[in-house]
């Protein structure tokens, strides 16, 4: 495969980005997944489609996210020059809401009635309740039963948009064993739709998900040319699953002369069960139907994880970002639990913008990076969400640490 056609941004067609992605599944789900591959192709070529998602994107989300200069915090830094793409401006508060709209009218589009989804953080699950109740659609939402206490907030929103609840109560009860359920009861019943969060799963999903979320590549690199005239020198990006990061990436993956940089949860170290690194500290496996770099135990299977943020601590990750990596188009690196607060203090104290958790990750990196670069560097950060969320989480750590 040439550089070229691997920097596409499509799959090929067994669903591939190179060694990674695929359809790891049994024959009746893989038929599904068929159909659902070809009612998203069959959208993707139909204008009026596109003229509604567009419609929705600018009266219902609030697009484009504005890109905004940390002109406080660079200048405390020193060096390089921090800039944020606003996803946190967004309906709801994060980059989210551009996925779940596109698959909600997608999933109208085929006829179904019911969706489900899995959450961490709880941000996708609210964008799905919210886009669901928009299309008049029956709305389930899987919700491991931590991540249920660490962000309760979000699962009130949930519930007040419409959307039941189900609690994973096995395993570590965070993101795997959210999607293990949504998986469970997305195949018992041929009549609902699955509306994945991020840019996982099996074919066609991280594919479709990367296409609903280029609109922050192709905002942030307009916009960029329109406020400085000229690119960033670097994009950075929280990965989890990878969503927001392959968005950002998308707008910038022709332009070698920009970096790309993924920044996963380091949590706290390097040994097995304090960290979500898949990327850094992971090796290829196949989890929920796709092969990709992941997490894994003494037994091969998917392992232990950790994460301050509960949208960040997912054992695998997107097989397009296995596949820049693999490349050298795209780099990975991690921060710690600690790194991340420090960022999510740094940016609220400094400019009066509290980012969520998982994005304040990707800020650490900028932070980290800054100080040895010129003054006429550009770095990008997704800022992929707010964080409301967060502040009873980080309320209470903070207590701790004074007690």
């Amino acid at each position: 495969m040439s550089q070229q056609s691997a920097l596409s941004g499509k799959p090929d067609s067994r669903g591939f980005f190179g060694a990674y992605g695929g359809q790891y599944v049994p024959e009746p789900v893989r038929a599904r997944l068929d159909e659902l591959a070809g009612a998203f192709d069959a959208a993707l070529n139909d204008a009026s489609f596109q003229r509604e998602l567009e419609y929705l994107f600018v009266h219902y989300t609030g697009r484009p996210s504005p890109v905004f200069h940390c002109a406080n915090l660079s200048r405390m830094l020193g060096g390089a020059r921090i800039w944020l793409k606003r996803e946190d401006l967004n309906h709801l508060g994060a980059h989210k809401i551009n996925n779940t709209l596109g698959q909600c009218l997608l999933a109208k589009r085929m006829g179904k009635k019911r969706v489900i989804a899995e959450t961490g953080a709880g941000q996708h699950g609210v964008a799905t309740a919210a886009g669901a109740a928009l299309m008049g659609l029956e709305c389930t939402i899987c919700m491991g039963e931590v991540d249920i206490e660490r962000q309760h907030l979000n699962v009130i929103r949930m519930e007040m948009l419409g959307a039941r609840v189900l609690p994973a109560k096995s395993g570590q009860r965070t993101l795997k064993e959210a999607v293990d359920e949504a998986l469970a009861v997305w195949i018992d019943d041929p009549e609902m739709f699955y509306v994945l969060g991020s840019a996982v799963g099996p074919h066609p999903y991280p594919y479709m998900v990367r296409h609903f979320q280029s609109v922050i590549g192709r905002e942030a690199r307009a916009q960029m040319l329109e406020e400085l005239g000229r690119l960033p020198d670097a994009c950075l990006a929280c990965v989890g699953g990878g969503s927001n990061a392959i968005g950002l990436f998308a707008g910038f993956l022709d332009d070698a002369d920009v970096r790309l940089v993924g920044v996963e949860p380091g949590g706290r170290g390097t040994a097995y069960g304090e960290h979500a690194a898949s990327l850094c500290l992971g090796e290829p496996g196949v989890l929920h139907g796709f092969n990709s770099y992941m997490i894994k135990n003494a037994q091969g299977e998917a392992g232990e994880v950790y994460s301050i943020s509960a949208g960040l601590d997912y054992p695998s990750v997107g097989p397009e970002h296995a596949q820049l990596k693999d490349m050298g188009r795209a780099e990975y690196v991690s921060v710690t639990d600690r790194e991340a607060l420090d960022a999510f203090f740094a940016l609220s104290r400094h400019e009066g913008v509290i980012p969520a958790l998982e994005s304040s990750h990707a800020l650490a990196q900028a932070i980290k990076m800054a100080p040895s670069m010129s003054a006429d560097t550009v770095l990008l950060v997704s800022l992929s969400g707010r964080g409301d969320k967060d502040v009873a989480q980080v309320a209470e750590l903070m207590r701790k640490e004074n007690a």
